[in-house]
């Protein structure tokens, strides 16, 4: 891991002297590019920050992150414990008959927050506690989720500060932080919960490039992995609108991990936007309501009923699988494969 921020400051260094009021403005100075990149990026965990890239896997997927502070990151503000991933495939589905191993892989659980109910806890130190309330208040009179100071429960969200802005997808078990800079604000705090709740990226959705494009040249070096699509990264995506929301609060901002100050990302016709971090949009709340209908139990047995809406894909149990007519399917290298849920376990069926 390194600080390439500081690369930007080599130049400063050979003309500053080493006088107290030189120190200062070197600081000053720095600050001031992490705050530039913190803004112009919307959300990012480590402001400042570039770890190692590698490929790993998720959920029977593999996907690029970044290794820093022992947690791996994904397209700047989702983090991945260690356990949840893994270097190599794992065995996620099993053969008919076959006995599962009593451990069970990594990335087992349901990445819906059962009963359409989110608990959490607020750190005491963590400052302006009204931007976590008011967001939490903008989810529940937008959308079917509620959430609930915990008491006592295994699985919540722990509100707590941070170097920047960021969260783990989905329920991920156990407590699951949501970290907050100073700098992180109200807007920014419902996006990081639309990651803790199971939304991912919009501009990485798998038919962006009929809305917008991508310029590679001007992203900073060893970013370029962030703007893969879900598809290019193995997984076809869950798209709840037909074309890409350029108002959903879940979207980067045109000069996202630019390296020169000019965007990377435009428009078709050349021109940029601005990321709202204002309230969910239309198409937010259109996702979350059909992740979370009604009747959704996350719970680990084969779903049944409506639960789950038939051409939408979920993670359950460690495997990103499609909902169709009634059945789940797993896509494979050799193409799709009928699969079935037994007491947490994945079976061909």
């Amino acid at each position: 891991m390194r600080k390439w921020n500081l690369m930007l400051l080599l130049p400063a260094l050979a003309i500053l002297s080493c006088s107290k009021d030189s120190v200062n403005e070197l600081e000053e100075t720095e600050q001031q590019l992490i705050t530039e990149e913190f803004t112009a990026n919307v959300e990012v965990a480590f402001p400042g920050e570039l770890g190692k890239v590698s490929d790993v896997y998720f959920a029977g997927q593999k996907m690029p992150m970044e290794t820093i502070n022992g947690d791996f990151v994904y397209q700047g503000d989702m983090l991945f414990r260690s356990e949840m991933v893994t270097a190599e495939p794992v065995k996620l589905i099993y053969e008919k008959g076959e006995e599962p191993p009593q451990q069970k892989s990594v990335g087992r659980t349901s990445g819906r927050w059962p009963d359409n109910k989110v608990y959490y806890s607020i750190d005491g130190s963590l400052s302006d506690k009204n931007r976590v309330y008011d967001a939490i208040k903008h989810w529940e009179s937008n959308t079917s989720l509620t959430f609930v100071e915990r008491s006592g429960q295994s699985n919540y969200i722990y509100f707590t500060s941070g170097s920047g802005c960021s969260s783990y997808v989905g329920m991920v078990g156990g407590r699951q932080n949501i970290t907050l800079a100073s700098a992180c604000s109200t807007g920014n705090t419902i996006h990081e919960i639309g990651h803790a709740v199971g939304l991912w990226h919009e501009q990485s959705r798998v038919d962006r490039d009929n809305h917008i494009k991508i310029n590679y040249s001007n992203i900073q070096s060893g970013r370029e992995h962030n703007f893969k699509t879900y598809e290019e990264n193995g997984s076809d995506g869950d798209e709840f609108t037909t074309n890409l929301d350029f108002e959903s609060i879940m979207l980067y901002s045109s000069y996202s991990f630019s390296s020169n100050g000019l965007p990377t990302i435009v428009k078709l016709n050349g021109s940029t936007y601005n990321a709202q971090r204002n309230a969910l949009s239309s198409g937010d709340k259109t996702g979350i309501n059909s992740m979370y209908s009604s009747g959704n139990t996350g719970g680990t047995t084969e779903p049944v009923g409506p639960t789950y809406i038939n051409g939408e894909y979920y993670t359950l149990n460690g495997l990103r699988v499609l909902r169709y007519y009634d059945t789940w399917y797993y896509r494979s290298r050799t193409g799709w494969k009928e699969v079935k849920l037994v007491d947490g376990n994945w079976f061909y069926a």
